[in-house]
């Protein structure tokens, strides 16, 4: 007999998915990683991998078969998200599944960037699917903002968006949540994310920068566009859903010590 209580886990061996993945195996439920490539990893117990690409969906219909809840983490910035995610409705649905839960970004419905115009059509597939749906927003991680500041600093000179702040969330803290709401029913979309703080995009440059002992100068850059005027007005932020404990001064302070 199918055991439709088995949680899948799309983009497991990425940084947020695999997190999930951990979680919900110390909780005793079955867990089933979808990526392109295997779930490795000497941790016990494993999840079932599926080694699946969500462009043409190949294997995907038996990565899906019995299982009850689907926490959708694979993006990718080269485009392609809202017809992978058609893919993914399209397979849960014929396999019955009851919950379908999303991660997705503050801010994609006012900020004009392509990727966030792709996350929202894929909320909106998602609250359309016909299944129970959770979508949960979030702010920027941290590790995101690290590599931002990293690839600037390439340069002697590193240009920084002047009027740009950012409230940035540990992605552990994330897939805590998310774990969490794959326990539960179908939510529709639950409170938003945040960080514990804001911080300039000043701030995170030189917070950076001294962590990782870096000599750099920081420029700042008075930026044109909608995008950019739309991060100016905070857009990207949730200070009224500051849930986030660990600050990016602490995500960097151990990133140190390692």
């Amino acid at each position: 007999m199918t055991d439709t209580t088995e949680i899948l886990v799309t983009g497991g061996t990425g940084t947020l998915g695999r997190a999930v993945v951990d979680r919900l195996l110390a909780t005793g439920h079955g867990v089933r990683s979808l990526s392109r490539h295997p779930h490795t990893g000497v941790a016990r117990p494993r999840p079932r991998s599926y080694a699946v690409d969500l462009r043409d969906g190949t294997g995907l219909a038996e990565a899906v078969a019995g299982v009850g809840t689907v926490v959708h983490c694979a993006s990718t910035l080269a485009g392609g998200d809202a017809e992978a995610a058609g893919r993914l409705v399209e397979a849960a649905r014929g396999a019955g599944v009851r919950h379908l839960i999303y991660i997705s970004i503050v801010g994609v419905d006012r900020i004009p960037l392509r990727y966030y115009r792709a996350k929202l059509a894929v909320e909106r597939l998602v609250a359309e699917s016909g299944i129970g749906f959770t979508v949960l927003r979030t702010t920027q991680f941290h590790n995101l903002l690290l590599h931002l500041v990293k690839t600037g600093a390439r340069s002697p000179v590193l240009p920084v968006p002047a009027g740009i702040r950012f409230q940035p969330v540990d992605s552990g803290e994330v897939a805590d949540r998310l774990a969490e709401l794959a326990l539960l029913g179908p939510a529709g979309r639950v409170a938003d994310v945040g960080g514990p703080e804001v911080l300039t995009a000043d701030e995170v440059v030189r917070m950076t920068l001294r962590a990782g002992g870096r000599r750099r100068l920081p420029l700042p850059v008075w930026l044109p566009g909608p995008t950019v005027a739309a991060l100016r007005r905070g857009e990207n932020l949730t200070p009224e859903h500051a849930v986030g404990r660990r600050t990016y001064g602490e995500f960097l302070a151990a990133r140190t010590r390692g």
